[in-house]
């Protein structure tokens, strides 16, 4: 699981990408927020065995929402997002919805610990877990299509109750809000997560001075 700051660093990314002209303070933040917001199942698992990357990492969450915003955006006659915040709402509100989905649970779905992807209707975690080289000697090596026991490319890592994601929050089975346990958390662990986040920052902060600029 990629510690929260991370996966906040790739929506921050993603909404530089991909806001335009909708970007401020309050579009970044809304976006920075919706790449957060999955973590939150953590705090859940304290009354939710197994809830860690499941509860909010489905893809039940962003399927919805996808099938909302197309169709008051795209099939309806008039928008109700659209006439009560114009086009900078429907921006954000995809832009939101991209960093749910690909920072929030694509970023932890390729960690060795996985998602929960279909829960509750289908209780399995997966995980992408591969590597994609050239060899010299074998040529194209391309680990991730071979998955493991589950559907390929994913690899199957147990249910809530065999599967346990360890949080701040919640670091052992069973912790909930028992005190006198250790509890560690991880803003970055490794360099390439560091780098991210770093460039994260500074992109922002470039892109802000040139709005105020403008």
């Amino acid at each position: 699981m990629a510690p929260t700051l991370v996966n906040v660093a790739v929506g921050v990314l993603l909404g530089l990408a991909l806001l335009g002209a909708a970007f401020d303070r309050r579009s970044i933040a809304v976006v920075a927020l919706a790449a957060a917001l999955p973590d939150l199942d953590a705090v859940a698992s304290l009354v939710v065995h197994g809830g860690t990357n499941a509860l909010f990492h489905t893809l039940w969450i962003p399927g919805l929402a996808f099938v909302a915003l197309y169709w008051d955006t795209c099939l309806r006659d008039r928008s109700w997002l659209g006439g009560r915040y114009g086009w900078y709402g429907i921006r954000v509100a995809w832009v939101s919805l991209a960093a749910y989905l690909v920072a929030g649970i694509g970023l932890d779905l390729f960690g060795t610990e996985g998602v929960n992807l279909l829960y509750p209707v289908h209780d399995q975690f997966y995980a992408v877990v591969g590597t994609f080289l050239l060899s010299s000697d074998e040529g194209v090596i391309l680990t991730f299509v071979e998955g493991g026991e589950g559907v390929l490319p994913l690899t199957a890592l147990g249910t809530t109750a065999e599967h346990h994601v360890a949080t701040w929050v919640n670091p052992t089975p069973g912790t909930g809000f028992e005190t006198g346990r250790g509890r560690r958390l991880h803003l970055v662990e490794t360099g390439w997560q560091l780098i991210v986040v770093c460039a994260a920052a500074v992109a922002l902060a470039v892109r802000g001075w040139e709005e105020r600029d403008r």
